[in-house]
């Protein structure tokens, strides 16, 4: 009997162990019942064994995930190994007759056998709840256990009270790490994707639209395949160092420069003298080191610093608008365009009553007003001798075309808690050409290591945005290029037709004619000068305030590592000279100095910077080019901070501001519309050219309607967007995420009230804007509250 119990618990089925209910009835038991009660455990060991034998072998073999499948070896191979040799170990003794287990007259006693396994149930029902944890879902036809599940299920069951379960959890903690860095030493030593459970390794190879210079290949990180000991941060710089060497394997076919990256193999030694269970911060600070020399070695070849510096004044230039003629052309372009289907659809409209369907713009229209618009810029530059560089870039890389209509709204993914800014979904996309119509730059390669399609998103937005408001504001100051509605008092007639009483009542008779219109667009006239008064600032405020003070504070941190807020208050008390060797430039507007600051040493006096000159060359010594995965984040939170300066997060805002937008549009065609109305009605009168098909009276007195309708919602809408503003700055929403908020030399920043410890010489955006100050110059005093007529210069005419 004892070697049959031996036999069963070594893993082979016996009948003497099974269940009672599992034998037959009419055979009877060489078992007592106190016998079998006394061997329940053991018959119990004897199934968990049986069962992890045959479940260990089938994930071994089938199951998808490499980690689960080194998982389900290592059980088999250590603890039910060990588990057999103890039974080996039992018999030996019985056999040796050792006195340990067999006593007087060769007596081996049951209790003494089932002592001898005492503490195995514990360890193999946890083995046995593993490995039903890896099987899980194939049963109910559902996705299997992935490996990072497996090691985050591990790595918690070490948080136990019994020590033979934390020695069993922590062996196969080291196989499932141990199992998973492999993974991860393919990607970042060498940017394979592992060819054998491609499916359970956290990044996906997606197919793009060749914007990734590895053969029209993407690959994008899944949070849900990573151990939960990773960070964002470090998931992303995984990423970044798998898709950097996919970028440099691309790059080596026709760059000699680029090739022999074998030296990254020198990094697997790091990799492997991780201790197991991974500590997170170990890891990071190990794939930051990777990322450092990946760095150092090539990818300052590959992505040099005057490129990147190159490719964001091209979208400081063109997508946020800092070359005022592009925007000027392209808006004078577009609306020619508009203006000629308009004429056109009129012609058509007398023979082909579906004359309006021709209104609609076409694709190959919105890239015909492109090239002209580079056309037009040429023709301003064409005085120049020397070509620019920057157009010349931006005509092969930038595109105007149609939005799809199910364009999602983009997000600034670079809060430092994880969360996302979302752009308000206001379509100011849709006023240039009355369609969707988006600026998108094609990303060359290797721009795409650091500039992502959703920061391309962002830019498109910010574009759309700030466009529409210069497009407005040439609208309206155009409409004093109406010469016939802004024109002096005609002169008399010339002699000898100018001295008759005919001259002289037709020169009275022009005048009052001009007087009576002059009055009729009156407020016209003074709605459309509120409204440049307002856009004029508001376009001062976003583009000098926010988009110049932004740009030059991220451009000086790529240049010398450093903002100038922060060090312009460093050398401000020290005397110290920035990184460059020259004196610090001066602080911006919006920087107070300190009450107790000398101006003696920022006049160049004694201990002023120019005592300190001698540190310079060793403070630029000091100063290291950013990696493109540091670039990377710190352009996403200048993209951020931007989006959120610009108001362009708040919907309360930029809603009635394109409602405003749209008013004036609607402004700016009804005066158009009538002047033709009285320069046909001129026709008629002087020259007697009349059109019978126009009723030219009911049509003024329309137009003047629908003129004054317009006048009261331009001021509406100013004033409810004062009142927004107002209301912004006093509940406080653009005073979170300040920059600098936790002191000088801590890079402290408030995100949200929670204030972010940041690492020495990390960008921070400047603390630019202020409602406050744009609230001052928008403030009209009693301008709204005037009586009526008061502006109008008649009562009907007092709405202004």
């Amino acid at each position: 009997m004892l070697h049959e119990i031996l036999l069963s618990l070594s893993g082979h089925p016996s009948p003497l162990l099974s269940s009672p209910t599992t034998t037959s009835t009419t055979a009877p038991s060489p078992l007592a019942p106190p016998e079998r009660a006394l061997l329940a455990s053991l018959a119990r060991l004897s199934e968990l064994h049986i069962h992890l034998l045959a479940a260990t072998a089938h994930i071994a073999t089938s199951h998808p995930s490499v980690i689960c499948r080194a998982v389900a070896a290592a059980i088999d191979d250590i603890h039910l190994a060990a588990f057999r040799r103890k039974v080996l170990q039992v018999e030996r003794t019985i056999l040796c007759h050792d006195a340990a287990l067999v006593g007087a007259y060769q007596i081996v006693p049951l209790t003494a056998v089932v002592a001898e396994f005492e503490g195995w149930a514990r360890r193999l029902e946890w083995l046995a709840g593993v490995v039903r944890s890896m099987g899980a879902g194939k049963e109910g036809g559902g996705c299997c256990c992935t490996g990072a599940a497996v090691v985050d299920l591990l790595r918690g069951e070490l948080q136990t009270g019994y020590r033979d379960v934390e020695a069993a959890a922590g062996s196969l903690v080291a196989v499932a790490e141990a199992a998973w860095l492999k993974q991860v030493a393919a990607w970042v030593l060498y940017g394979r994707v592992p060819s054998f459970g491609e499916g359970d390794f956290f990044v996906r190879r997606e197919t793009g639209e060749g914007g990734d210079g590895g053969g029209g290949e993407e690959y994008a990180c899944e949070s849900g395949l990573l151990p939960s000991f990773i960070t964002p941060s470090t998931a992303a710089s995984m990423l970044f160092i798998g898709r950097s060497l996919n970028q440099i394997r691309a790059k080596s076919v026709g760059d000699y420069s680029l090739r022999g990256n074998d030296h990254l193999s020198t990094q697997l030694t790091r990799l492997a003298e991780l201790q197991h269970p991974i500590d997170s911060a170990t890891f990071s600070r190990t794939i930051t080191d990777i990322r450092h020399f990946l760095s150092r070695t090539t990818l300052q070849r590959l992505l040099p610093l005057h490129r990147v510096l190159e490719i964001l004044q091209l979208l400081r230039d063109f997508f946020l608008l800092g070359r005022g003629e592009f925007a000027m052309a392209l808006t004078q372009q577009a609306d020619e365009r508009i203006r000629g289907r308009w004429r056109r659809a009129e012609n058509l409209a007398y023979e082909k009553r579906n004359g309006l369907g021709n209104v609609t713009v076409k694709e190959g229209e919105v890239a015909a007003v492109f090239a002209r618009t580079w056309a037009a810029m040429g023709s301003m530059q064409s005085e120049h001798a020397e070509e620019d560089e920057g157009v010349e870039l931006a005509r092969d890389l930038l595109r105007l075309t149609m939005a799809k209509p199910g364009a999602a709204t983009p997000t600034t993914p670079v809060a430092p808690e994880g969360g996302l800014t979302a752009i308000a979904a206001t379509p100011f996309r849709n006023l240039l050409f009355s369609v969707p119509v988006v600026l998108t730059l094609q990303i060359p390669s290797p721009f795409d290591l650091f500039l992502s399609q959703l920061d391309l998103q962002t830019y498109t937005a910010i574009n759309s945005y700030l466009l529409s408001l210069r497009r407005a504001h040439l609208r309206l100051t155009d409409l004093w290029k109406i010469t016939p509605l802004r024109r002096h008092h005609p002169a008399p007639p010339t002699a000898p037709y100018g001295g008759t009483r005919g001259g002289r009542e037709k020169v009275r008779l022009l005048r009052q004619r001009h007087t009576a219109r002059s009055n009729v667009l009156r407020n016209a006239w003074a709605a459309a000068s509120a409204a440049i008064f307002f856009l004029g600032e508001v376009e001062g405020y976003l583009q000098t305030e926010v988009v110049a003070g932004l740009s030059d504070g991220f451009h000086l941190w790529l240049t010398t590592g450093d903002d100038e807020q922060r060090h312009g208050d460093a050398s401000k008390k020290t005397g110290l000279r920035t990184p460059e060797g020259n004196p610090s430039p001066p602080k911006p507007n919006n920087t107070t100095y300190d009450a107790d600051g000398d101006i003696w040493l920022a006049e160049g006096g004694p201990g002023s910077a120019s005592s300190s000159t001698q540190h310079a060359p060793q403070q630029q010594t000091q100063t290291h080019p950013h990696d493109p995965q540091s670039l990377a984040t710190a352009h996403r939170l200048y993209l951020r901070t931007l989006v959120h300066r610009l108001l362009l997060s708040h919907p309360s805002f930029t809603d009635p501001l394109y409602e405003l937008l749209v008013q004036i549009d609607h402004l700016v065609a009804l005066v158009h519309r009538l002047q033709a109305v009285w320069a046909a009605a001129d026709l008629e009168t002087d020259v007697g050219v009349v059109d019978a098909f126009v009723d030219l009276e009911k049509e003024e007195r329309d137009v003047r309607e629908e003129i004054r309708g317009v006048e009261g919602r331009v001021k509406r809408g100013i004033e409810g967007l004062v009142g927004e503003l107002r209301r912004l700055e006093g509940s406080g929403d653009l005073v979170r995420g300040k920059a600098g908020e936790g002191g000088e030399g801590d890079g402290g920043e408030e995100w949200d009230g929670v204030v972010v410890v940041r690492e020495s010489g990390e960008y921070v955006p400047r603390r630019v804007g202020g409602v406050d100050r744009l609230l001052m110059k928008l403030d009209f005093g009693s301008w709204f509250g005037r009586g009526r007529g008061e502006l109008g210069g008649e009562e009907d005419h007092g709405e202004f």
